[in-house]
């Protein structure tokens, strides 16, 4: 049986929920999209027979954030966008059985932290991970600065923030941002039978225990976010601003003046 909300689909595979949104052509964040996923999220939540799922996405990209300087996109109409988006987000880090992301490729911005919700990441050697707001002459966002470090230690955490830099699938293992590298081809195999392991247990043990390990994530993220929605009000306003995402629209190195 299929599930449709909205750009996002679930199928079921025994106790394992397989969830996958498809947005072309980059899969970028939207509030709609978030909250497709926390609507999906929730239902799987509800339903006793489901233990885990696997969330993908169709296409190259895995999800390549969020278009920033699209009059369309997230924050085009200013920064009163960015904060449903937000509340979608946490919503997100409080479904309460566990996620394995499959990641086929870029995960950038908001789409790395998309990735971060999951309990566990399978990524093929094509998948890459960015956390570019500062090339944009931005803040992080979606969590990212509490969820990251979480993952992979502060020091790692800054080096991607402060930096840009994309990181390869084989530095993510080697980070622990990914707990398993396989081909592109045996990627949706692999998640599906990490969840499946997951859901062989007893469900009521391994969701109390998820709790536990998790602490209170999700109210962490509510107040991370509001810390960086408001950092991100006032760089958007900046010249900085402006050039980065002309810069990264035109691919090549920004051109900023502190201002």
């Amino acid at each position: 049986m299929t599930t449709k909300f909205g750009n996002v689909t679930v199928e079921t595979d025994g106790h394992v929920a397989l969830v996958n949104f498809d947005q072309p052509p980059h899969n970028f964040v939207t509030i709609a999209l978030v909250k497709d996923l926390a609507d999906a999220f929730d239902v799987i939540d509800a339903e006793t027979s489901l233990r885990a799922s696997v969330l993908t996405s169709s296409g190259k990209s895995f999800c390549a954030g969020a278009e920033l300087g699209s009059p369309t996109g997230v924050g085009g109409q200013g920064m009163d966008t960015v904060s449903p988006l937000y509340i979608q987000a946490v919503r997100l880090f409080s479904v309460k059985k566990p996620i394995v992301a499959a990641v086929q490729g870029a995960a950038v911005g908001a789409g790395l932290g998309l990735t971060l919700v999951a309990d566990f990441r399978i990524a093929s050697p094509e998948a890459r991970f960015v956390s570019n707001f500062v090339k944009l002459g931005f803040h992080p966002g979606f969590g990212i600065t509490y969820t990251l470090p979480r993952v992979i230690g502060e020091q790692r955490a800054a080096l991607m923030c402060l930096t840009g830099r994309r990181i390869k699938a084989e530095e993510a293992l080697a980070w622990g941002l990914v707990d398993e590298v396989v081909p592109q081809e045996a990627l949706h195999g692999a998640a599906l039978t990490l969840a499946r392991e997951i859901a062989e247990n007893a469900p009521l043990s391994v969701q109390s225990t998820r709790a536990t390990m998790r602490g209170e994530l999700a109210a962490a993220v509510k107040t991370r976010t509001d810390h960086e929605l408001k950092e991100q009000t006032w760089l958007r306003q900046t010249a900085d601003f402006a050039e980065g995402v002309r810069s990264v629209n035109e691919r090549r190195q920004g051109i900023f003046i502190g201002a």
